[in-house]
C-alpha cells in the first residue's frame, strides 16, 4: 500500500516537532447550522484537520456534513469509523482502526475485511491506525460498543507494549482515545511511555476540555490533540486548543 501525502505530511510535521489540531466531529450531534459555526471559527483559528464519525452514527448527517466542509473548507476530512457502514468517499482519508487495545477480532481485522474492496475502490487516503482506548473514569461508548477492556489508566507500561507491537506489525499511525465522554484526559505518564516507545505520529483524544489538558498532552509527547465534546457544549473552545498549539510551534519556530 502506497503511503499517503497525508501521512506524508503527518510525519514531516512529526520529524520538525511540529504539533496538529483535529476536531472529531460526531454527526450524531452536530447539524448544519453548528457545522457552518465551526467552519466559521476555523477560518480565525488554525485547525489541521476534521476527523468525522461516532461510536454509533445514527442518523445520515455524515454525508451531507462532509459535502458541506468539502464546499466550504481546504481542511482535509479523515474517517473516524467505528463500521465499516461508516465509509464516506467524500471524505480525503480514513483512519483505519485496528483496536489493537482490545481483543475483539472484529474491530482488530474483520470490520476490514468487509471494508477492504471498498477501500481500494475509493479515492480515500488510507491511514492506518493503532487505535488504543484507555479507562479514563466511565464505561464510554467506544467500549461498550466494541466490547472491550479499555488499558488501565496507570498501567503506562501496558500502553507502550501495546503501541510497539502496532508499530511491530506495520500500523502507521497510534491513538490514544479516552473516548467520548472521557472524565478525564489520557494521563502525561501513559503518553510519554507510548512516545518513547514508537517513531510513528501519535494522535491523543478524549477528556481534552481545557487549555491546561492541552498543553499537559502535548507536552507529554502527542503530535495531534483531538477536541471534540468539549466544542459541541463551547464551540468557542476551539480558539483556546487553537492558541496552545499556535504557541507550541511558535515556540519550536524561534529555536530553528
Amino acid at each position: 500500500m502506497r503511503l499517503t501525502s497525508l501521512y506524508e505530511t503527518l510525519s514531516k510535521r512529526r520529524a520538525r516537532g511540529q504539533k496538529s489540531l483535529a476536531v472529531l466531529l460526531d454527526p450524531d450531534n452536530l447539524d448544519e447550522a453548528g457545522c457552518r459555526h465551526l467552519l466559521q471559527l476555523s477560518e480565525t483559528h488554525a485547525v489541521d484537520y476534521f476527523f468525522m464519525g461516532g461510536s454509533l452514527v445514527t442518523t445520515a448527517r455524515q454525508a451531507s456534513l462532509i459535502r458541506l466542509i468539502k464546499s466550504l473548507s481546504a481542511i482535509p476530512v479523515l474517517l473516524f469509523p467505528s463500521h465499516s457502514l461508516h465509509l464516506d468517499t467524500q471524505a480525503d482519508g480514513i483512519l483505519l482502526l485496528s483496536l489493537i487495545s482490545g481483543r475483539n477480532p472484529d474491530f482488530l481485522i474483520g470490520q476490514h475485511v468487509i471494508a477492504a474492496p471498498l477501500l481500494r475502490a475509493s479515492n480515500l487516503q488510507i491511514l492506518p491506525t493503532g487505535y488504543m482506548l484507555v479507562d479514563t473514569g466511565r464505561q464510554t461508548t467506544a467500549s461498550y460498543m466494541s466490547g472491550t477492556t479499555p488499558l488501565p489508566y496507570d498501567k503506562p507500561g501496558i500502553a507502550a507494549c501495546t503501541a510497539m507491537a502496532g508499530e511491530q506489525l506495520g500500523l502507521r499511525l497510534m491513538y490514544l482515545d479516552g473516548g467520548s465522554g472521557a472524565m478525564y484526559p489520557v494521563s502525561p505518564p501513559m503518553i510519554r511511555a507510548v512516545r518513547q516507545a514508537v517513531d510513528v505520529p501519535l494522535i491523543v483524544g478524549g477528556g481534552i476540555n481545557t487549555a491546561e489538558k492541552a498543553h499537559a498532552t502535548l507536552t507529554a509527547g502527542a503530535d495531534v490533540i483531538v477536541v471534540g465534546n468539549q466544542i459541541e457544549k463551547a464551540p468557542e473552545f476551539l480558539g483556546e486548543a487553537a492558541r496552545v498549539v499556535r504557541t507550541f510551534n511558535a515556540v519550536l519556530e524561534s529555536t530553528i
